[in-house]
């Protein structure tokens, strides 16, 4: 049967279905464009720049550190480093060559170091350039868009290695190593900014005026209680206590005693922060805070106070040191001399053990343990410098009746010079234990100099309160005042400390010979010590203490504290008085 649709008529309907078909796609094609035009155009624009925008940290100018009289001790120098996009060279060997005829590296191994990260965007070739190789480099015309400098900061002491460990250093990429330089890092550094920057087609660079740009937060300076001029008197002595003695190591602190101020402090050996891939392993030890040491003889008068702020003992009291022998338990102990009966002041001066053992067992260790806590041995001081040890004090329940004898003596327990100076302190301030302070104040202005005739106090205005919120009276000022102007006197005057006797000022002190442990017999050397002396002045109004302390001074000489660290510690207390113009006095002959 024949159809009855007319062949005209279905071309029709062909027709304008392939009609109604381009309408249909013309109309979703205009929808689509409408879209992109209008409705996506942001989100396009994103993706766009992502292809052909870059952003680059500036760095932000790490903070200068001063001494209290605003001497610059650390600074940030303004260098160029020279960087590569690996991807762009198109011959590695030839870009290499280039370089190397300005800049002192091997061509070779560039090429090589060129070719292995040619997927690369970004690869260091060297940094910290001198101003001489980055206007060489530019004068190269090497291809735009393979190369460019980009700006950071060189950390630099211009004391070279005065202060050393207390500083720190700062590694290539700008972190603190060390010292107040990482204990103080998010306050020197500073926050980095950024720079939003395009490249067109051809790989050039430019920056549209409205490109995305965040300046960067310069790092805050720090002002030290550090004194240059009392610093450079104690390297100066450490530097002829090493010429003269050789001890394996040695470090010295001075101390205002009132408010904790640490007007210098160093340690042997040590090392030039501007040169730190030239520092030998045992250089980087600050032993000022982190060598731990049984203090032997210099604790003997922390426990005397004990006894005596207790009402155990009295100021006069004689003692019988059994002529150099005393069995105490199943221990025996011993005096380098004969001694008979002792008043308190002798046992001090003449540095009994047997005295200081009989002082033990009025205290037992009930009373030991509290008199060392009080002093904060066992914990680190707090001081603002990174790698503080605590010491060691074990706990009460593992002492026994050997502890009765041994801690009065200085041993069975360690502590840092930092330690030892802070617990002396309190004897000569009064009884009150301070917290050690290492930071005056923090600037804003990280490159400004720090001028002459600061708001800050001189540490020997003692019109004006101890800056310090951290402070516990221990000891009674009656205490104190009678152990520093009798017995630490005297032991300068005629004891163990007479070679820390100066004409200039009148001085108190205690020294201390430590024996070291022997780590293949577990026993006492008799031929290894800690030699170490405390001292301050002047004697009838303190201002400042000296601590010295030396590790196995003199080889086989055996050197005690009252010889190799008596004299070191007498001339930089004389030093630091004249630097700060106290009077001299008259000391009794």
């Amino acid at each position: 049967m024949k159809s009855t649709v007319a062949p005209k008529r279905v071309v029709n309907y062909r027709l304008g279905f392939l009609a109604l078909l381009f309408i249909i796609g013309f109309g979703l094609l205009g929808a689509r464009l409408v879209q992109i035009q209008h409705l996506e155009q942001t989100t396009l624009s994103i993706h766009a720049n992502r292809q052909h925008s870059f952003k680059e940290t500036i760095p932000a100018r790490t903070g200068e550190i001063l001494d209290r009289k605003g001497k610059v001790l650390a600074t940030t120098i303004t260098t160029y480093s020279l960087y590569v996009d690996p991807s762009r060279i198109k011959n590695p060997q030839e870009f290499s060559d280039e370089i190397c005829t300005v800049v002192v590296l091997d061509s070779e191994e560039l090429a090589k170091k060129l070719k292995e990260h040619q997927n690369k965007k970004f690869l260091w070739i060297k940094r910290r350039l001198s101003d001489i190789e980055a206007n060489a480099i530019a004068a190269l015309g090497l291809p735009e868009g393979t190369w460019g400098f980009r700006k950071e900061y060189f950390r630099s002491y211009p004391q070279g290695e005065l202060a050393a460990h207390l500083l720190g250093l700062r590694d290539i990429d700008g972190h603190g190593r060390g010292g107040v330089e990482e204990a103080f890092d998010d306050v020197l550094q500073g926050t980095p900014g950024s720079q939003t920057f395009f490249r067109d087609a051809r790989g050039r660079v430019f920056l549209p005026e409205d490109s995305e740009f965040i300046a960067p937060q310069p790092g805050r300076s720090i002002v030290l209680t550090l004194d240059m001029v009392i610093q450079f008197h104690v390297e100066a002595e450490l530097n002829q206590m090493v010429e003269e003695w050789n001890p394996k190591s040695c470090s010295a602190i001075v101390m205002d005693p009132h408010t904790g101020e640490i007007l210098a402090m160093a340690s042997r050996p040590n090392f030039n922060p501007n040169y730190p891939e030239n520092v030998p392993p045992a250089a980087w030890k600050n032993c000022a805070i982190s060598a731990i040491y049984e203090p032997g003889s210099t604790f003997k008068p922390l426990i005397v106070a004990g006894a005596l702020d207790r009402g155990l003992i009295k100021r006069d009291e004689v003692f019988d040191c059994e002529m150099g022998t005393y069995q105490m338990g199943r221990r025996t102990l011993h005096d380098h001399h004969r001694y008979g009966e002792l008043d308190l002041t002798n046992v001090l001066v003449k540095s009994s053990n047997i005295g200081m053992a009989k002082i033990g067992e009025c205290l037992q260790n009930q009373g030991l343990f509290e008199t060392v806590s009080n002093f904060g041995f066992g914990q680190p001081t707090g001081v603002p410098v990174a790698g503080e040890l605590a010491g060691k004090l074990r706990p009460f329940k593992d002492w026994d009746g050997y502890s009765t004898g041994s801690i009065p003596m200085g041993q069975e327990i360690a502590a840092t010079p930092l330690q030892m100076i802070r617990a002396h302190a309190v004897l000569a301030n009064g009884g009150i234990l301070v917290q050690p302070k290492l930071v005056l104040q923090e600037l804003e202005e990280p490159w400004l100099p720090f001028t002459a005739g600061s708001p800050f106090r001189s540490p020997l205005d003692k019109g004006i309160e101890p800056n310090n919120n951290s402070a516990w009276q221990i000891l009674s000022p009656e205490t104190c005042h009678w152990l520093v102007q009798h017995p630490l006197a005297e032991v300068i005057e005629r004891g163990t400390g007479k070679k820390a006797k100066i004409e200039e000022y009148r001085l108190f002190g205690k020294t201390g010979t430590a024996q070291k442990v022997d780590p293949k017999t577990g026993k006492y050397s008799h031929q290894k010590y800690i030699s170490s002396f405390i001292c301050g002045g002047p004697v009838e109004n303190p201002r400042v203490l000296v601590y010295v302390s030396a590790d196995e001074p003199g080889g086989a000489k055996n050197a005690y504290g009252g010889q190799a660290a008596a004299p070191v510690a007498a001339r930089i207390i004389r030093a630091t008085l004249e630097h700060f113009q106290v009077p001299y006095q008259t000391a009794e002959k």
